[in-house]
């Protein structure tokens, strides 16, 4: 029980709580857009080059191509299992988008995911960054492939504005995917000494800056949660609920790969984060349709604080106490 409490003191964790009180208090706190993206842009930087200056020192095993496949087929088919739930209650656009956006990644619940490890002081692999990456892109290609396959069964749905080319090309050439591939190649690249010698950069100010990132994310997260009336309860419910079903269903897998309990708890939020970023962007071009309204306040209002308050502890306590992973 001291062991959860004291992840729940995470400095990262309560700046992020924060957020969201001072739009519930109404107050003015914000951080500049510009800051924001900025802000974004360094931790994704950080992420791809520590990740590829770890896997730089990791040999090329089963465990490493057997994790890339575990990631690809989890993107792949946690948005089919979502779509054919979400599909008894809301059209196929909107059944669709959401899909994407469950069975993509949050790179932020990522990045908060590390920081837990390292305040636990527990390590992962470095190739479970590449895991992430080549998890940003499937889910929104299947999605719009649900889509096209729901719209042929009913000729009077409406149909996607972009090619598929064009959706598969923004999806895997998006800019964070972009950064965190290059900043993985990067750090790959770069030798021990080198690496330190921009270890200030990288490492040392990182808490901080995910501090005010997070800050910034408990805003934003506060703002959505008073949208999310308008959704229905079922919509609430699915937000609540299915990123439990995909975590779990990630960590278990995942158990049959590795015995690391860093590399299982990143496996966890992977299958358990909504992506807020990537598939806003494709969706607003491949699929005018889906309405923002119901996908954005899903994955930031609600599933991004359940995963970053709730989420990281419980799969942490099932790694450290049921599976018995130290």
């Amino acid at each position: 029980m001291n062991g959860v409490l004291e992840n729940l003191t995470n400095p990262a964790l309560l700046f992020f709580v924060l957020g969201i009180l001072a739009v519930k208090f109404k107050n003015d706190l914000m951080i500049p857009e510009s800051s924001s993206k900025f802000i974004s842009m360094y931790l994704l930087l950080c992420i791809g080059f520590k990740g590829g200056n770890e896997l730089s020192h990791n040999a090329l095993n089963s465990e490493t191509f057997g994790s890339l496949l575990l990631g690809f087929s989890l993107a792949s088919l946690i948005p089919i299992a979502a779509f054919l739930i979400l599909r008894r209650k809301v059209n196929a656009q909107n059944a669709g988008a959401i899909a994407a956006a469950y069975g993509s990644v949050s790179a932020v619940t990522f990045v908060t995911a590390i920081s837990f490890l390292d305040f636990a002081g527990v390590g992962f692999d470095g190739y479970m960054i590449a895991v992430m990456a080549l998890m940003e892109a499937p889910a929104i290609v299947i999605g719009i492939l649900l889509i096209r396959m729901a719209n042929k069964r009913n000729p009077e749905g409406a149909h996607s504005s972009s090619s598929f080319r064009e959706v598969f090309n923004h999806s895997i050439n998006n800019a964070s995917v972009f950064l965190i591939l290059g900043s993985l190649l990067i750090g790959y690249l770069a030798s021990d000494q080198q690496a330190e010698g921009i270890k200030p950069f990288t490492t040392d100010i990182f808490k901080g800056f995910l501090a005010v990132f997070l800050l910034d994310m408990g805003i934003r997260a506060g703002r959505e949660l008073g949208g999310m009336r308008k959704n229905g309860l079922f919509l609430v419910l699915f937000a609540c609920l299915f990123p439990f079903f995909s975590g779990l269903t990630a960590l278990g897998l995942s158990s049959f790969l590795t015995n690391s309990a860093g590399n299982m708890l990143l496996f966890s939020l992977l299958g358990a984060g909504a992506s807020y970023i990537a598939v806003p962007a494709a969706y607003k071009q491949a699929v005018p349709e889906a309405n923002p309204g119901i996908y954005l306040p899903m994955a930031l209002g609600i599933t991004f604080p359940i995963n970053i308050i709730l989420g990281i502890p419980f799969y942490f306590y099932i790694i450290n106490n049921l599976l018995a992973i130290a």
